[in-house]
């Protein structure tokens, strides 16, 4: 059978911390939702025990036009397993599903309804971790052909650049920090029972970039700070993190190394975007996984000591030469990367 055929008994498989791949965004048209049997072939191939399944603007990953049914999930569930592939988590929901939740609009308490239903539904199909974010003008970068080593290229942000200066309002008008809050609070504090209920975790991804504020839209989760009052707030095993540690990486003043002890070892990391940058906002790039300003196998090995159990997936990496547009090449260098960390870091320990 398929599952015999693309069966795992690499090291990783058997290891606490593990290697999977987020799928689901077409990487020509991020508002184009795309799972292809060959991307699931790949992730086998190459050592993957889990997937994480993305949407990402307009595109969801499951059809439905404000929420997610239950049968939908199953057979994407099914569609990965079948390839030997734990489904792991299911990453963001089309914006539009939740966009007046995150500014308090007319809509608010219907789509708050249809939340419930689509996270209950995700809960019974056997997933138990949803990662979203409170960016409803998405990520931003200022050049997405940024040349780094050897002229690969990558993405950058810089704070300072007319693209963020000049940039028209994305949603009418300027949103105070304060109602944001109270927006996410009122949020917050309506799902996190429900998420208790169905024994699944829900963690939101920082801002990306972590800056203050982008054409009106206050970005709400920065700095560590932000993410203190995030798990106190409605304190709960069921309210945690998206740990995209490129993000956390480019938070301005604050400590990367600290940030994975302080919320690593309070179980609030579900799983690990394990990308790399070259600093801080207000100016930063994407690197290859082990060229920018973080050591990588420092921050591997405080996951391991923290005690943290899950995945690690590449998020995304700089575009290589004669690679496709998902960047196949560039996305095994980072896999084989992580997994030989993982192995070192684990075999070291038990010494």
């Amino acid at each position: 059978g398929i599952n015999a055929e693309y069966g795992d008994a690499s090291f990783q498989s058997k290891s606490l911390m593990r290697v999977g791949f987020n799928l689901g965004i077409n990487p020509q048209d991020y508002d184009v939702a795309a799972l292809s049997d060959e991307d699931l072939q790949y992730s086998a191939q190459f050592g993957a025990t889990d997937i994480v399944l993305q949407s990402y603007g307009a595109g969801g990953i499951i059809p439905g036009d404000s929420r997610w049914e239950l049968e939908d999930i199953l057979r994407a569930k099914r569609r990965v397993e079948s390839y030997g592939l734990n489904l792991l988590a299911f990453e963001n929901v089309p914006t539009r599903f939740y966009e007046d939740v995150i500014l308090g609009g007319p809509k608010r308490d219907e789509q708050i309804q249809n939340m419930i239903y689509t996270i209950r539904n995700i809960a019974r199909s056997g997933v138990k971790i949803f990662g979203y974010n409170w960016m409803p003008s998405l990520v931003w970068r200022t050049s997405r052909r940024e040349p780094i080593r050897a002229c690969a290229l990558s993405t950058a942000f810089d704070y300072s650049h007319p693209m963020v200066t000049e940039a028209p309002l994305t949603h009418g008008r300027k949103y105070t920090e304060e109602n944001m809050w109270k927006n996410f609070e009122h949020w917050l504090k309506i799902i996190t029972p429900i998420a208790e209920q169905e024994g699944i975790r829900l963690g939101i991804h920082p801002c990306d970039p972590p800056v203050p504020e982008l054409a009106g839209i206050p970005q709400l989760f920065r700095s560590f700070e932000s993410y203190k009052k995030l798990i106190e707030m409605v304190p709960s095993h069921s309210n945690a993190i998206e740990f995209c540690q490129g993000s956390f990486s480019e938070m301005q003043g604050d400590d990367i190394y600290h940030m994975i002890e302080y919320f690593g070892s309070r179980d609030k990391i579900l799983y690990v975007h394990f990308r790399n940058v070259d600093g801080q906002v207000p100016k930063f790039k994407e690197e290859f996984v082990n060229t920018g300003y973080v050591d990588m196998y420092k921050a591997m090995k405080l996951y391991h000591k923290v005690g943290f159990k899950g995945v690690f997936v590449d998020d995304h990496v700089p575009y290589t030469i004669g690679d496709s547009p998902w960047c196949h090449r560039g996305r095994a260098f980072a896999n084989g990367y992580m997994q030989g960390l993982i192995e070192a870091v684990q075999k070291q320990a038990n010494e």
